[in-house]
């Protein structure tokens, strides 16, 4: 029951930067997350190549937020279809 509690240390690259995340999650899940940032990241620096990395990063996280924001209204939707 402690292991489930316990904080993992998982080593990650998000564009070319090597970072250490701290969490419950899995390294399997940590990995996944980093590797769908990194992707949108070198998409998004693909289409705007004069975006410095702090103005990238924030982009990415509005797209990403976005992405959230209708996958959570898409389930709202279907669970009103089922009701």
């Amino acid at each position: 029951m402690e292991e489930e509690r316990e904080k993992r240390r998982t080593n990650v690259t998000i564009y070319n930067q090597q970072y250490t995340i701290i969490g419950k999650e899995s390294s399997d899940e940590v990995r996944a997350i980093a590797k769908l940032i990194d992707e949108k990241m070198k998409e998004l620096k693909d289409y705007n190549p004069y975006l410095d990395s702090t103005k990238l990063a924030v982009l990415t996280a509005v797209n990403i937020g976005n992405d959230y924001l209708r996958l959570l209204k898409k389930v709202e939707d279907e669970k009103k279809d089922e009701d």
